[in-house]
């Protein structure tokens, strides 16, 4: 494999627009991004015993786990608070993914803040959340908000 440049995904970084910057969620320990394409299948008199295929919509989600921070002294990320009162408010978010690639290239989408867990465990542990966006619409690679 001669040649290949693999990306590590501590440069893949999950950030919320806040309304004048692309912020990150706060203390990311990961972060992912799953795209589905239905199908739709169909069998006709014209074709028969054969089994037609075309894409059907697109959807997306992503997934992020981060350790909670106080977003009242560090304001310059989104943590578990900030996304709740989003969540809460029933906001859409603009929401970029940095790829890592050599080409600095972004993906940028909308979607809903549709679950958020807060895991508060005892002792020594940080507390630590998670959360779903379910995407609205394409991925895009030029930001949408000018």
């Amino acid at each position: 494999m001669a040649g290949e440049s693999f990306i590590k995904g501590d440069g893949l970084i999950l950030s919320i627009h806040d309304g004048t910057g692309y912020l990150p969620v706060a203390c990311l320990t990961s972060n992912s991004l799953s795209t589905t394409r239905a199908v739709i299948e169909t069998q006709t008199k014209c074709d028969p015993g054969q089994t037609i295929k075309r894409a059907g919509n697109f959807d997306y989600s992503i997934s992020a786990d981060g350790l909670y921070i106080d977003t009242g002294v560090d304001d310059t990320k989104f943590s578990h608070d900030r996304l709740l009162a989003l969540q809460m408010a029933g906001a859409n978010v603009t929401w970029s993914i940095s790829t890592g690639l050599v080409t600095n290239t972004f993906y940028y989408g909308t979607a809903a803040i549709s679950d958020l867990n807060l895991d508060a465990p005892t002792g020594q542990e940080n507390s630590t959340f998670s959360c779903t966006l379910s995407g609205s619409g394409a991925i895009v690679l030029v930001d949408p908000i000018p």
